[in-house]
């Protein structure tokens, strides 16, 4: 009998943690999806500021297509977010909805025995009072032990009681909780169709202007293979600089000049120490934005067959946003070169990060900059209004993925 009611309370406690374990799983999950999905209304939501802010600009057919494409992207995303939360809440709410079933035939059975118990009870009153129960025993140890069994019995009594009250709190807590998630599911479902229409609005426009431009498509591959090289031009000056730059640290320090990385002093090495602390944790590098090119090689939206080479990000911002800076350093150089917007080179250890198309620089070479201090204004282009901020980061003269470093991106 012991082992019994040992095995069963063991058995009882293992599903109550299984339980306890994959309610938190959901639940968490559920917070991460509702956090995504926040994320992402909000890029769409800067997205379309940025649009209205700049109705007035005629923008190029290429830019115009950047745009569609990435909206669609977050819009495409944030469908698949909120289906994703609304297939959870399905699971959830089948959870509870066995949950329900299950307390309510515990409580019938809890209830009965219960009444059951009462009836026992009354009736044994009725028969024999307590006191002739333990006047009738034999001896005082007989007549200890009664009056352990009636207080044992009474003790059940009020724990059977509250273990009903117990469980109809619970299920009016389930009952309560599975209306708040239909409702969630059905806001969420609401909330998606209007970004389904939205996101079939964009691609439709998306369409018509492909249509446009392939009637020109050689003319417009000519422009995106002449920017491409102008690109390319600006890298391969970038990698000078850098090279140039570590072959003076290296010479400073006694070493080779052949090394392809900076000769750290004790204070650089713990500023990288620290710089790499931080990746993923790292500012953007303006206060309001969205990346508009993402980082590495990758298909024209245009023509597939070209393919954009980008060594960072370019981030679409608001007229007159400062570029500041991602983190402590020291600025290493000011960049300026024939029809290309400044750019600022920000040392941090043995890693670099630069600040393209800069109308405006706040800061001279030499100079300690902390993190998001505004280092420069980002230009605005007059003829489109548009304002981006191209931004690299790198570990010497290899580039690494941006989106990697800065939170969020």
């Amino acid at each position: 009998m012991k082992v019994s009611t040992l095995t069963y309370r063991l058995v009882f406690i293992l599903g109550f943690l299984l339980c306890s374990s994959l309610s938190f799983s959901q639940t968490n999950k559920q917070k991460q999806l509702e956090s995504r999905r926040q994320e992402l209304r909000r890029e769409i939501q800067k997205i379309n500021e940025l649009r209205n802010e700049n109705k007035s600009k005629a923008k190029s057919e290429l830019s115009l297509i950047e745009d569609f494409n990435y909206k669609i992207s977050v819009l495409s995303n944030l469908i698949k977010v909120t289906n994703q939360q609304a297939n959870l809440l399905t699971r959830e709410i089948s959870s509870n909805q066995n949950k329900i079933s299950s307390l309510r035939d515990e409580l019938k059975q809890l209830k009965e025995n219960y009444a059951a118990m009462i009836v026992k009870s009354y009736k044994s009153k009725n028969q024999q009072s307590r006191i002739m129960f333990l006047l009738s025993s034999n001896d005082f140890k007989q007549a200890y032990k009664r009056l352990q069994y009636i207080k044992q019995y009474s003790d059940h009594q009020k724990q059977q009681g509250e273990i009903i009250k117990t469980k109809t709190l619970e299920l009016q807590d389930t009952n309560a909780s599975l209306l708040k998630q239909q409702d969630d599911k059905k806001k969420l479902i609401a909330e998606n169709r209007v970004v389904q229409q939205s996101l079939e609005t964009e691609r439709k426009q998306h369409q018509t202007l492909m249509a446009s431009i392939k009637k020109n498509l050689s003319r417009y591959a000519s422009q995106i293979k002449e920017k491409q090289r102008e690109a390319d031009k600006i890298d391969r000056e970038i990698d000078r600089i850098i090279k140039a730059a570590i072959a003076k640290s290296n010479i400073k320090a006694g070493k080779t000049t052949s090394s392809k990385t900076f000769a750290l002093t004790a204070e650089e090495k713990v500023l990288a120490s620290n710089f790499i602390l931080n990746k993923g944790k790292l500012p953007w590098p303006v206060e309001k934005g969205f990346v508009r090119l993402g980082y590495g090689t990758q298909p024209h939206p245009i023509d597939s067959s070209l393919k954009i080479k980008s060594n960072g990000v370019r981030i679409a911002t608001e007229k007159g946003a400062k570029a500041r800076a991602v983190f402590d350093g020291e600025v290493s150089e000011i960049l300026k070169m024939k029809n290309v917007n400044p750019i600022v080179m920000i040392r941090h250890g043995n890693y670099l990060t630069l600040y393209r198309n800069l109308s405006q620089v706040y800061v001279k070479k030499g100079d300690k900059v902390k993190t998001k201090q505004v280092i420069g204004e980002v230009f605005t282009n007059p003829s489109n209004g548009e304002t981006i901020l191209s931004f690299t980061l790198s570990k010497g003269t290899a580039t690494e993925n941006p989106a990697s470093w800065i939170y969020k991106m």
